[in-house]
């Protein structure tokens, strides 16, 4: 830094497309990973298909339809490739996420 200012290899965070539904930008709720055009978090939807809620429940839920069921299975395929290959086994990246403690 030269007479406080950042300098010109400062980087500054990119949008990430992650799908056609699904992006983080960090302009968007400070880089969290959101369904596009909304402020609708996807852990949050993951969230309701874990507890069983139904995919028309969840659509009409967060933003009253603006999440479509295209969006929650993509967020639900990201969730598992994030973990498996396609053989089923698990990916290189798995090993690296630390699970919930059981309370």
């Amino acid at each position: 830094m030269k007479n406080g200012k950042k300098t010109a290899s400062t980087r500054r965070p990119q949008r990430i497309e992650l799908g056609q539904y699904i992006v983080a930008d960090p302009q968007i709720c400070h880089g969290r990973v959101t369904f596009k055009g909304t402020r609708v978090f996807v852990v949050d939807v993951l969230a309701d298909v874990e507890r069983g809620l139904s995919w028309d429940f969840i659509t009409h839920r967060w933003g009253g339809g603006k999440i479509s069921k295209g969006a929650i299975a993509e967020a639900l395929h990201l969730s598992r490739t994030a973990w498996l290959k396609e053989d089923g086994r698990l990916s290189a990246q798995a090993g690296q996420v630390a699970m919930p403690k059981a309370a």
